[in-house]
C-alpha cells in the first residue's frame, strides 16, 4: 500500500540504492525544505522544521545501513508484517520504522514512504513555521493528516 503522491524517483533518476548515503541524501533533498544533517554516528538525518522525518543509518557493527522513517498509524501496523521491517529502535512508540536493505519494499516504495513521513512531519509544524518554510497547501494542512 504506497503513499499517495509520491512520482516514481527512483525509475526517474536511474541512481545507485536508495540504501547509500548519496542516493539517500539526493532523494531526501528534493522534498520541500529539508534540511540534512550528521549526527548519532554519522547517520544521515533528514529533518523539515527541525523535526526528523528519515534517517539513514546503522545500529552495530553486526548490521547493515537501514533506513528509517516516520509514518501513519496504518503503515505502522501493516509495515512490520512484512520481511525487513521492524519497529525502529528508541523510535517505535512515535510510530517510525526501521527497513533493512531485504525488505520487501520495492525502492520506489521505499521513496513514497519517505515522501509520507515528511508530509506528516511538515504538517504538525505550527502555521507560521509552515508559512516560513513554504509548506502550504492541503498537502500540510494538520486537519489532513
Amino acid at each position: 500500500m504506497r503513499p499517495e503522491g509520491h512520482r516514481g524517483f527512483v525509475s526517474d533518476m536511474g541512481m545507485s540504492s536508495i540504501f547509500t548515503r548519496e542516493r539517500f541524501e539526493a532523494f531526501i533533498s528534493q522534498l520541500p525544505a529539508v534540511e540534512i544533517v550528521h549526527q548519532w554516528g554519522d547517520a544521515s538525518v533528514g529533518k523539515v522544521g527541525g523535526k526528523i522525518f528519515a534517517i539513514y543509518s546503522i545500529w552495530s557493527e553486526a548490521e547493515s545501513w537501514h533506513i528509517a522513517f516516520k509514518c501513519s498509524d496504518l503503515s505502522f501496523q501493516m509495515l512490520p508484517e512484512l520481511k525487513g521491517i521492524n519497529p525502529a529502535k528508541y523510535l517505535a512508540r512515535a510510530k517510525w520504522v526501521d527497513v533493512s536493505p531485504d525488505s520487501e519494499l520495492s525502492e520506489d516504495d521505499i521513496c513514497a514512504y519517505i515522501t509520507e513521513g515528511h508530509r506528516i512531519v511538515a504538517s504538525k509544524l505550527s502555521g507560521p513555521k509552515r508559512k516560513e518554510l513554504g509548506l502550504t497547501g492541503e498537502a500540510f494542512d494538520p486537519r489532513q493528516v
